[in-house]
């Protein structure tokens, strides 16, 4: 008769056990999907946040404040945004700048400050690749 009341025991514990799974799978599940408007209104402000600063980078030679004739500017995106070859509308490059363009509260990565310490510290030079006559020679 104990061994029956305690079998009884365990099936009644292993029962409430479940129970109380199924209710915590079920108030997990509600709370995500109370907060998922909140998680999409973030994820929808940060993607704009993200758009609207390409779209600034891209568009940022023609705007009134650029420091920079827009003809000289030559986009690369990364790891810096444009560089500017100064007089070359003239034909005569005197200078060269490296420009990154921020928007908002953004800050300098860490690939961009590597390069602009490179820059600062005069870590430039100038490299003449030639290709192979065998590659570009025409048979």
């Amino acid at each position: 008769m104990v061994i029956l009341e305690l079998i009884a025991m365990l099936i009644l514990l292993a029962i409430i056990l479940y129970i109380g799974y199924l209710l915590g799978k079920y108030i997990s599940k509600k709370q995500f999907e109370e907060r998922i408007p909140s998680l999409r209104e973030d994820a929808v402000k940060q993607s704009r946040a993200v758009l609207s600063g390409q779209f600034s980078e891209q568009i940022a030679p023609y705007l009134p404040d650029f420091p920079f004739k827009p003809t000289e500017a030559r986009f690369i995106g990364k790891p810096i945004d444009f560089v500017v070859f100064k007089g070359m509308d003239e034909k005569n490059i005197n200078e060269v700048v490296f420009v990154e363009v921020k928007s908002g509260q953004s800050r300098l990565s860490g690939v961009e400050k590597t390069l602009k310490s490179a820059i600062e510290n005069k870590k430039i030079t100038w490299h003449e690749y030639k290709v192979p006559d065998e590659i570009v020679r025409k048979n």
